[in-house]
C-alpha cells in the first residue's frame, strides 16, 4: 500500500521528515463577499501569503455539492505541492464536509491542523461524540478562538490550542463614547439564530422613552424568513424613521457603519467568538450582548459590555437605557472593550498561527 500511495500520490515528496516548506492548504468558507462576511480562514489565508507561504484555497463554491467537490478536487489537484493543511469545523454538514476532506487528507499522508468554529459545536459533540472524538484524535493540532469551545470538547481532544480571531485593529478608529446618542447598531446575518427581531423590539421599547432613538440593521438575508420578521416587527412595533435595514456591506465599510453608532446590540441565541463583537468594541461602541456561548468568555457583565440572557426582551432594553443615562459607566465599558480589542490585532495572532503551523509540520514529519 505504501508504495503504491508513493507512486498514485506523490507520497515520496511529503514522506515524514520531510521539510516543512511553507505550503499550505486551507479549507473552510471561501465564498464571496456580496454573499458573506469575510470568513477567518480567509482573513488567515491572505495575511499568510503575504509573510510569504504559498497557499492554497477551498471552497468558494456557492452550491453544497460544489462546495465538497471543489474541496477534494482542490486537495487532490495540488497533492504534490502543499504539505500541511489547516481544515475549519463546525457542526452539522459542514462536519461532515471536514471528515470527508480529513479522511482523503490521511490517505494522501497529509498532516492537519483543525480549526473549530460554531458555537452549535458542543450540542453537535454531545450528539455524535465518537465521530468528533474520531476526527479530533486524528489531528497533528486542534485550535479554539474562544476558551468555550476548548473547555467544551477538552473531553475529546485535552490539548485543544487556544487562538483568538483577530481583526486588523488600524482599520477601526477609537472614539471613546459617553454622552451617548440613541444610536444603536445591529451586525450580523438575518438568520434566527442571531434574533433580528429581538433587536427590534428592543428600538420599538425604549422609543418613548428616547424619541431620537434609532436602529441600523446590518447583514446578509440568509432567507429562512428572519429579515421578513423583522421588517414585519419593525413596520407594527416602532415608528417608521426608528429602524434602518441597510443590507449587507462590504467589510471594508463595515468601521464606517460602525463608526456611525454608539451602542452595539448583540441578539445572538448561539455563538462563539463573533468578530463582529470585537470590530465594535475596537470603535469604541458600548456592546449589550445575550450572554451564550463563547460569549460569556469572551466579555464580562459590566466591565467591558452588558450580559443579559438570551431572548430577554426587558432586560436587554433596560440596560441599553443604563448606558444611555450613565454616561461614566458608558465610557468606562467604551474604553475597556477596545483593550478587549487590542489582545486580537492580527500583529498578536498571526504569529501564533505561524508557530502552530510549524509545529503542526512537525509534528507530522514523525
Amino acid at each position: 500500500m505504501r508504495d503504491r500511495l508513493a507512486v498514485d500520490t506523490g507520497w515520496e515528496a511529503r514522506a515524514p521528515g520531510a521539510r516543512w516548506d511553507r505550503c499550505l492548504l486551507v479549507v473552510g468558507n471561501f465564498l464571496p463577499l456580496a454573499q458573506n462576511t469575510r470568513s477567518v480562514c480567509a482573513e488567515i489565508a491572505d495575511r499568510l501569503r503575504a509573510r510569504g507561504y504559498r497557499v492554497f484555497t477551498t471552497s468558494s463554491a456557492v452550491s453544497r455539492a460544489g462546495r465538497l467537490l471543489d474541496m477534494l478536487g482542490t486537495a487532490w489537484r495540488h497533492r504534490r505541492e502543499y504539505s500541511l493543511a489547516q481544515v475549519d469545523v463546525f457542526s452539522g454538514l459542514a462536519f461532515v464536509w471536514a471528515e470527508i476532506v480529513c479522511w482523503v487528507l490521511r490517505r494522501l499522508g497529509k498532516p492537519y491542523l483543525l480549526a473549530l468554529h460554531g458555537g452549535n459545536l458542543p450540542l453537535f459533540a454531545r450528539r455524535w461524540p465518537r465521530r468528533v472524538r474520531r476526527l479530533l484524535g486524528s489531528a497533528a493540532i486542534v485550535t479554539s478562538p474562544s476558551d468555550y469551545l476548548r473547555v467544551e470538547l477538552e473531553e475529546f481532544r485535552s490539548d485543544i490550542q487556544l487562538v483568538p480571531n483577530g481583526i486588523e485593529l488600524e482599520a477601526y478608529p477609537f472614539r471613546p463614547r459617553r454622552d451617548l446618542n440613541a444610536r444603536l447598531v445591529w451586525l450580523r446575518a438575518f438568520h434566527e439564530i442571531y434574533n433580528p427581531t429581538l433587536a427590534v423590539r428592543v428600538a420599538a421599547t425604549l422609543c418613548r422613552r428616547f424619541p431620537a432613538i434609532s436602529l441600523t440593521m446590518i447583514g446578509p438575508d440568509k432567507k429562512d424568513g428572519s429579515l421578513a420578521r423583522a421588517r414585519h416587527e419593525a413596520s407594527a412595533l416602532a415608528p417608521p424613521a426608528v429602524v434602518a435595514f441597510e443590507g449587507s456591506i462590504p467589510k471594508t465599510d463595515v468601521p464606517t457603519w460602525l463608526g456611525r453608532g454608539d451602542v452595539f446590540l448583540n441578539t445572538t441565541n448561539v455563538d462563539n467568538q463573533p468578530t463582529t463583537v470585537l470590530e465594535a468594541m475596537a470603535c469604541g461602541l458600548c456592546v449589550v450582548s445575550t450572554k451564550v456561548g463563547g460569549l460569556a468568555h469572551m466579555l464580562s457583565d459590566e466591565t467591558n459590555a452588558l450580559l443579559v440572557p438570551p431572548g430577554d426582551l426587558e432586560g436587554m432594553a433596560q440596560a441599553v437605557a443604563k448606558l444611555l443615562t450613565s454616561p461614566a459607566l458608558a465610557e468606562r465599558l467604551s474604553r475597556a472593550g477596545r483593550a478587549v480589542a487590542e489582545r486580537h490585532d492580527w500583529s498578536r495572532v498571526l504569529p501564533q498561527w505561524e508557530a502552530l503551523l510549524e509545529d503542526a509540520a512537525t509534528r507530522g514529519r514523525h
